[in-house]
C-alpha cells in the first residue's frame, strides 16, 4: 500500500497524464448519464400528455375551439278561420358577430374588420359597433344595441343578398368572429291585402329580466338571443308559439374564424295558433275604415266651418252567439314588418308620436271614446227594469231645460209625445234627457251622495261598461263609467290642479271651469245624469265593448269575453288545446224587453226617419234582418265622434271615426259594405255562394293540416275541403 501511494504520488509526468485521461473519462460518462436521463424524462413526459392524457387535453382543445350557438326554432303560424296564414315564416341571410371572439382582436384588428363587414353588407362600421354594444352598458343606443346574451352571436345584418352571405363564407379568413347562416325571421303574407297589426302584434329580443325570470322557473323555451311577442296574439300565446330552441356546434381557429359546423340538436318547431278571424271580411273592414276616413276628411264641418280631421278609426265584427272576432281593425296602424330587422329610433319614435296619431295604439280595444246615443239602447233597458214600461210615452222636444241650460236635441228636432222605440229610431235625445233626470231627481238629488241609487249606471255596469272584456289581445283598457263615485275620485286627485289655475287672473274656458270645479267639482249634478243617459260627457267606451254589449242584446243577455284564437294546433296536427267561448256574465233581462228593444233598433235600419236608414235604401231588409243604431257624439273641443252599430242572429257591426260628423254620415256607408260581404250581398240579391264566409256562417270546424304540409279550409256545405282533410294528417316541419 505504501509502494502505491508511493507511485502515485510521485511526480512522473506519464503517470500524471494517465490520471488526467481517467478524470476526464469519468466525467463525460457522468454528463452522458445526466444527458439520458434528461431525454428519458421528455420522453416519460411526452408519453404522458400524449397517451395517458392525451385524451384529456384534446378534449379541452377541442372545447376551446367548439362555440355553442343557439339555433331559433321556426314560430308557430297564425292563420284565419279558413287555414289561410296571416303570419308566418321566411328564411333569411343573416350576419352575426361573436362578441366574446371579436374582443380578442387588438382595436387596430377591431376596426379593420367593422369597415370589411360594413362595406360586404352597406352599413357604417360605427352602427355595426352600435349594434354589438350591449343595452345597459355606456355608449348603448337604445333601439340599436343588443339586449340579448352577451355570449350569443349579434344579428348586425338580415335579408343580406346571397352573393353577399356566399361571399363571406368563402373568405372566411378574412372575417374571423363573423357567421353567416340562413335564419327564420317573422313574415307577414297579408292575403286580400290585410294588415291586421293590431291584432297580430309584433316580436323583439327578449330581455335580461325577462330571462332571468324564465331562467330561475326553469324555463328552456328560450334563451340570450330568443325574441319574443310585445303586443297582440304574438304576445298572449307567445309560449305556444315560439317553440323549443335547438343548438349547433360551431367549430373556430384560435383568430375566431368559423371552420364549419361540427353537429346540431334540432328544436321544435313552434305550434300553429287558429283564430276566428277571417282574411277576406278583414279586407273589407280595413279598406271602409279607410275610405270612411278619408272620405270625412274632404267633408267640410258645418258646425266649424272647416274640413273634418278623422283623426282616427276603429271597426269591430263579432259573431254575435260566441263573441268570437271575424274582423278588427284600428287607423292609424303600421306596418308590422317595421320590427322584423330591428326597428330604429326613428321608426320607434314615430309608432309614440301623438303628431302621426299614435300607430302603435289600437283604437278598438285601447281607445276610450264617448258613445253617443248608440248608449241609448242600454238606458233604454235599465229603464224598462226600474219603472218604466213599454208604452210609457214621454215628450221629444226641441230642447229639455235643466236648471239655467237648454239642453238639444241633435240638430233641434222635435216628435212630440213618443215611446222607447220611437226615441230610438230618432234618437231622440230629450226623450232620454227626461229619463235620466227623473232618476236623478227620484234618487240622487243630493249631489254629494257617492252612494246614491242610479238604475242607468247600474245597467251600463251589468252590460260590462267600465270594466275589460277580457279580449285575448293584451293592453285592453276599461273604459269609463262617469258615475258619482268616479266624480268624487277624480275631484280629491285634481283638486289641488285647477284651485291653483282658478286663483289667476282669465275668463277663458279653462280658468272658468277651473274655478268651478275648485269649489264643487265632486258635486253629481242634474246635468251630469242627463249627459250619461244619452252617452254623452266624460263616459267613455271602447269599440270592442260596445260590440260585446250589441252582441247580448242581439243573443239574449249573454256576455262573452271576446276570442281571437280558436284553437293551438302542434306541428304533427294534432290539437294540442282548443279555446272555447267563454260566458263572462249575463244580463238578467226579460225576453219582451229585449224583443222590444230589437224591434226599435230595427226601425232605426228600415222606418223613414230612421237615422241610418237613408244608407241602407236598396239593401235587402227583409232577408237580412238588420237592427241599428248610429251615435254622433260631442266632445268639447273637438269635432264630433261618429258610431254605428248594426246586428243580426250572427253578426254585430260596430264603426267609429273620430272627429268625422254624424254616425250614419260619416260611418254608414262603411257599415253597409261590411254587411253586403258578409251575406254576398248584390243590390237587393243575398248571393250566398259570393259571401267572404261560405255559407254565411262562421265555420264550426277547424283547418285541417295535410300531409304535404300544406293548410286545407274547414268543409263547409258550399266548401268542401280534398278528401285529405279527413284524416289526421302531418305538419311538414318546413311548413312554419
Amino acid at each position: 500500500m505504501a509502494t502505491l501511494t508511493a507511485f502515485w504520488s510521485s511526480g512522473s509526468p506519464s503517470t500524471a497524464g494517465t490520471r488526467t485521461r481517467l478524470v476526464g473519462r469519468n466525467r463525460l460518462w457522468v454528463i452522458q448519464v445526466l444527458v439520458l436521463m434528461l431525454f428519458l424524462t421528455l420522453l416519460g413526459r411526452l408519453w404522458y400528455l400524449q397517451v395517458d392524457s392525451g385524451a384529456d387535453y384534446q378534449a379541452k382543445a377541442a372545447d376551446q375551439s367548439i362555440r355553442e350557438v343557439v339555433v331559433q326554432p321556426a314560430r308557430g303560424l297564425i292563420v284565419d278561420d279558413m287555414g289561410r296564414p296571416l303570419v308566418a315564416n321566411r328564411t333569411s341571410w343573416v350576419v352575426t358577430v361573436d362578441r366574446t371572439l371579436l374582443n380578442r382582436l387588438d382595436e387596430t384588428q377591431q376596426d379593420k374588420l367593422l369597415r370589411r363587414i360594413g362595406k360586404a353588407v352597406k352599413q357604417r362600421p360605427k352602427v355595426i359597433r352600435q349594434r354589438l354594444v350591449l343595452c345597459g352598458q355606456p355608449g348603448s343606443v337604445s333601439g340599436t344595441c343588443w339586449n340579448g346574451s352577451p355570449y350569443q352571436p349579434v344579428p348586425i345584418a338580415k335579408d343580406i343578398r346571397q352573393r353577399t352571405a356566399l361571399a363571406i363564407m368563402e373568405q372566411n379568413e378574412d372575417y374571423p368572429s363573423v357567421i353567416v347562416e340562413r335564419q327564420n325571421v317573422r313574415a307577414y303574407p297579408s292575403p286580400f291585402g290585410i294588415n291586421a297589426a293590431h291584432v297580430l302584434g309584433y316580436l323583439s329580443p327578449i330581455t335580461k329580466d325577462e330571462l332571468d325570470r324564465a331562467e330561475a322557473k326553469g324555463d328552456e323555451s328560450v334563451h340570450g338571443a330568443s325574441v319574443v311577442g310585445r303586443a297582440g296574439l304574438e304576445k298572449e300565446y307567445d309560449a305556444y308559439l315560439r317553440g323549443f330552441p335547438g343548438y349547433k356546434n360551431v367549430a373556430v381557429d384560435s383568430m375566431g374564424r368559423v371552420l364549419g359546423d361540427s353537429g346540431e340538436v334540432k328544436g321544435k318547431v313552434g305550434d300553429t295558433l287558429v283564430t276566428s278571424l277571417d282574411a277576406r271580411v278583414q279586407s273589407v273592414v280595413e279598406q271602409q275604415l279607410q275610405q270612411m276616413i278619408q272620405v270625412a276628411r274632404g267633408t267640410m264641418d258645418p258646425v266649424t266651418g272647416r274640413r273634418y280631421a278623422a283623426d282616427s278609426g276603429a271597426a269591430v265584427v263579432m259573431e254575435a252567439k260566441t263573441g268570437r272576432v271575424v274582423a278588427m281593425a284600428s287607423q292609424p296602424t303600421y306596418d308590422p314588418d317595421v320590427w322584423t330587422d330591428g326597428i330604429s329610433s326613428k321608426q320607434l319614435e314615430r309608432l309614440y308620436s301623438t303628431d302621426a296619431g299614435t300607430p302603435l295604439l289600437s283604437r278598438a280595444t285601447q281607445g276610450q271614446f264617448a258613445p253617443g246615443s248608440t248608449w241609448k239602447p242600454f238606458m233604454t233597458i235599465g229603464a224598462l227594469q226600474n219603472g218604466y214600461s213599454q208604452s210609457t210615452s214621454l215628450p221629444c222636444s226641441s230642447s229639455f231645460q235643466v236648471g239655467n241650460r237648454p239642453f238639444k236635441n241633435f240638430e233641434s228636432g222635435s216628435y212630440g209625445n213618443i215611446g222607447f222605440q220611437k226615441a230610438l229610431e230618432v234618437s231622440c235625445n230629450t226623450f232620454f234627457y227626461r229619463v235620466g233626470f227623473n232618476f236623478w231627481q227620484k234618487y240622487g238629488s243630493d249631489v254629494a251622495d257617492v252612494n246614491a241609487k242610479d238604475p242607468l249606471v247600474e245597467i251600463a255596469k251589468t252590460f260590462g261598461f267600465g270594466k275589460r272584456t277580457g279580449i285575448d289581445v293584451p293592453g285592453e283598457t276599461t273604459g269609463r263609467i262617469a258615475d258619482r263615485r268616479w266624480k268624487r275620485a277624480y275631484y280629491d286627485s285634481m283638486k289641488d290642479y285647477y284651485c291653483r289655475i282658478g286663483k289667476k287672473p282669465g275668463y277663458d274656458f279653462l280658468h272658468r271651469f277651473a274655478r268651478e270645479f275648485c269649489v264643487e267639482g265632486y258635486a253629481y249634478r242634474a246635468g251630469d245624469a242627463v249627459n250619461f243617459a244619452i252617452g254623452q260627457g266624460d263616459t267613455a267606451v271602447t269599440p270592442i265593448q260596445l260590440a260585446r254589449g250589441y252582441a247580448a242584446i242581439s243573443n239574449g243577455g249573454t256576455l262573452f269575453e271576446p276570442r281571437v284564437a280558436k284553437a293551438i294546433v302542434g306541428p304533427d296536427g294534432k290539437v294540442v288545446r282548443e279555446i272555447p267561448p267563454e260566458v263572462q256574465a249575463k244580463v238578467k233581462i226579460s225576453k219582451s224587453d229585449l224583443d222590444f228593444v230589437r224591434t226599435g233598433l230595427s226601425w232605426v235600419a228600415s222606418e223613414p226617419h230612421g237615422t241610418m236608414n237613408w244608407r241602407l235604401q236598396g239593401f235587402p231588409l227583409d232577408k237580412v234582418h238588420l237592427h241599428c243604431k248610429t251615435g254622433s257624439a260631442e266632445v268639447t273641443g273637438k269635432q264630433t265622434t261618429s258610431w254605428v252599430a248594426c246586428f243580426d242572429k250572427e253578426y254585430v257591426t260596430v264603426m267609429m271615426i273620430s272627429q268625422a260628423g254624424t254616425g250614419s254620415g260619416a260611418s254608414g256607408p262603411g257599415i253597409r259594405k261590411i254587411w253586403e260581404a258578409l251575406y254576398g250581398i248584390e243590390g237587393d240579391k243575398v248571393r250566398k255562394r259570393d259571401a267572404a264566409i261560405p255559407g254565411t256562417k262562421p265555420p264550426a270546424t277547424l283547418p285541417v293540416f295535410a300531409r304535404d304540409g300544406s293548410i286545407l279550409p274547414p268543409a263547409t256545405r258550399h266548401h268542401r275541403a280534398h278528401p285529405r282533410a279527413h284524416r289526421r294528417a302531418t305538419h311538414a316541419e318546413g311548413e312554419s
